[in-house]
């Protein structure tokens, strides 16, 4: 692994799993992570996003892919079991997986029910090498060359891609900044309902939906920095504390402060 991919590499160990995470190079926003499963299932927040994932569960591994989820979800495996994936940014995984985002919500689904099977064989077969001709490396070492795969492959769909919706950004946008539907709507230029329509297939639910995620995830990102969670629901848009405990709890399953404890169950 090259030293600058090595620095953007953040850690985080906890009794769950071990997780890392590194910034993609297939656009601002995307992420690769590796994840090695600990003793019980990790707990998967919701976040807007795609994951294109590849797990050695199986005899010779699998390629799935994970939707945007509207609420958590466990991920059981083997202690020890290994994955890395590829997440997309809010918008961008339609155009990799020819999809429309809101026909994989809340699902996982084998990468070979969305791309033609010799496109799938192919990949898999790049990460098998990596198995053979890796085998006296680390084991980051091996997982940081799959997710090197994975980028490949996504970068060489969106060579040929249509261009991104230059609604999507105004719309990530706009909901970030607390903007309700009406005025997102008429700042680019379309009806409401259009706007529903063109979020659906982009992120996978409604500008209202992905408001939440995101809102969730700004929260998350501050409490986890050690700010009071008071001044975490005034800065990240909640109308208070116990707005934002209300959220957690639908959206995660669990209260704040047994979330930031990193349990899974």
């Amino acid at each position: 692994m090259s030293e600058h991919l090595e620095r953007e590499y953040r850690e985080r160990e906890d009794r769950e799993c071990e997780y890392r995470e590194r910034r993609a190079l297939i656009g601002r926003g995307a992420a690769v992570w590796t994840r090695t499963a600990g003793t019980g299932p990790q707990r998967v927040l919701p976040d807007g996003c795609t994951d294109l994932i590849w797990s050695e569960a199986g005899p010779d591994g699998e390629l799935l892919v994970a939707g945007p989820d509207t609420r958590a979800r466990l991920a059981p495996g083997p202690p020890g079991t290994r994955a890395v994936g590829l997440r997309f940014a809010p918008g961008q995984g339609p155009a990799v997986l020819g999809v429309p985002a809101h026909e994989l919500r809340d699902q996982l689904v084998p990468l070979a029910a969305l791309w033609p099977g010799a496109e799938v064989r192919q990949l898999a077969e790049r990460i098998a090498d990596v198995e053979r001709t890796a085998e006296a490396e680390r084991t980051a070492a091996r997982q940081a060359a799959r997710g090197r795969l994975l980028e490949d492959a996504a970068l060489g769909r969106l060579r040929t891609a249509e261009p991104p919706d230059p609604v999507l950004a105004a719309v990530v946008a706009g909901v970030s900044r607390g903007t309700g539907v009406a005025g997102i709507a008429a700042a680019v230029g379309l009806g409401e309902r259009q706007l529903h329509r063109r979020s659906l297939a982009a992120f996978g639910y409604g500008p209202k939906t992905l408001g939440r995620v995101l809102r969730l995830n700004r929260a998350l990102d501050l409490a986890r920095t050690g700010v009071p969670f008071a001044a975490v629901a005034a800065t990240a848009g909640y109308a208070d504390q116990a707005h934002l405990a209300r959220e957690v709890r639908t959206l995660t399953g669990v209260p704040l402060g047994r979330l930031l404890q990193g349990s899974g169950g």
